[in-house]
């Protein structure tokens, strides 16, 4: 191999261009004369990224929105196939966005490219029959958490757990007064952060929810005091449509969501990605979800995992409580937020482990690995 490297690398939303920003970093650190060529966005082109498409064209949520778009996905992957090929990158990194990158893989690999895939898709929850695809068309397989890595080795899928970037950026140790002061809140006063997701669907499912429970938490006590970080200005627009004629002592912030779980006590919290930021910041949680029942019959129905936050699935046991469709009421969310802030930290004495655990330097373990696979270690 000369020495000169070319990376190929495609992220289909902003997460994986944090990602893929970051492993551009490291790998320019570790192999100086490197060049990259793909689809990202721009902190990967602020990187060096040689775009082929705008990253925007890949980010489509939604099976209406996918359907109509269909055509056109499909054709710009057909191209990207060709044209890399052609070009023969000594690496393809697919980073997330198992829909489209997954396919580019198996054809790349069959073509003799090395292939990676960072940010394992759910296949250990539901869907299980795409390791077959993975194992096909993928050389390696980064995984953010441990569990999945034990998942692809008992599949016979190269693996490496590499560690999760947010374990790496958010500090073991965190100054819950000094947040609470950055924030304007209370020093003394318990506060409740309030979480119900960043998507308008989320919102909609789970802001009322949230906020009843809120007012049963503080009827119960009086002195507790709430904060909820909006993602966007159209979500804060919407929860505060919510909370006209409601009597609570809430605050809205725009974003700052790591400060919001820095300065609470407890969360109240939509499952996914911000249920691992609060175990990182050490914060007792009540994780609630709900979905249309039609999604929720046929999840139930799919979905092989007997639970669905990632603190629990990283624990393997029920560490904190997850409250899902019908059994997320106003009560019953209130009095399980009651008793964490009696005794909270019962279930936060395994969150430091876990931190500890995920924090490995995430970016870097993930180019060590991509460079032994090409060879270049």
């Amino acid at each position: 191999m000369a020495s000169r490297l070319r990376v190929a690398l495609v992220a289909g939303e902003a997460s994986g261009d944090i990602l893929g920003s970051s492993l551009m970093q490291a790998l320019k650190v570790q192999h100086p004369d490197v060049e990259f060529i793909g689809v990202g966005g721009p902190r990967m082109q602020a990187e060096g990224l040689e775009p082929y498409f705008p990253m925007e064209r890949l980010s489509v949520m939604g099976l209406v929105e996918v359907l109509g778009r269909l055509p056109e996905l499909l054709a710009r992957r057909k191209r990207l196939i060709a044209t890399l090929i052609e070009t023969r990158p000594d690496v393809f990194i697919g980073i997330d966005a198992p829909d489209f990158n997954l396919g580019v893989e198996l054809k790349l690999r069959r073509a003799g490219i090395k292939t990676v895939h960072y940010v394992s898709p759910s296949v250990w929850a539901w869907r299980q029959k795409r390791v077959l695809k993975i194992r096909k068309g993928c050389d390696l397989m980064l995984t953010l958490f441990p569990f999945e890595a034990r998942f692809y080795e008992e599949q016979g899928v190269p693996v490496r757990f590499v560690g999760h970037p947010l374990a790496d950026a958010i500090p073991l140790e965190t100054d819950r007064l000094a947040a609470r002061r950055a924030l304007g809140l209370p020093g003394e006063s318990p506060v409740v952060a309030l979480m119900p997701g960043s998507r308008g669907g989320e919102v909609a499912k789970l802001g009322e929810l949230f906020l009843d429970a809120a007012e049963r938490l503080r009827s119960m006590r009086p002195g507790v005091q709430f904060v909820l970080p909006c993602a966007s200005p159209e979500r804060r627009a919407q929860v505060e449509a919510m909370l006209a004629g409601r009597d609570l002592a809430l605050t809205l912030l725009d974003g700052r969501s790591h400060e919001a779980l820095a300065a609470c006590d407890a969360v109240l919290i939509a499952s996914g990605t911000a249920t691992l930021e609060a175990l990182l910041y050490k914060r007792p949680m009540v994780v609630a979800y709900r979905v249309a029942p039609l999604t929720y019959r046929i999840l139930k129905r799919l979905v092989k995992s007997p639970f669905v936050s990632l603190p629990n699935l990283l624990a393997q046991r029920l560490l904190v409580p997850e409250l899902l469709q019908d059994a997320a009421t106003p009560e019953a969310l209130s009095r399980a937020m009651g008793a964490l802030l009696e005794g909270g930290e019962v279930q936060t004495e395994g969150f430091d482990a876990i931190h500890r655990t995920l924090r490995q330097d995430a970016s870097c373990q993930a180019a060590d690995a991509v460079l032994k696979l090409v060879g270049a270690r």
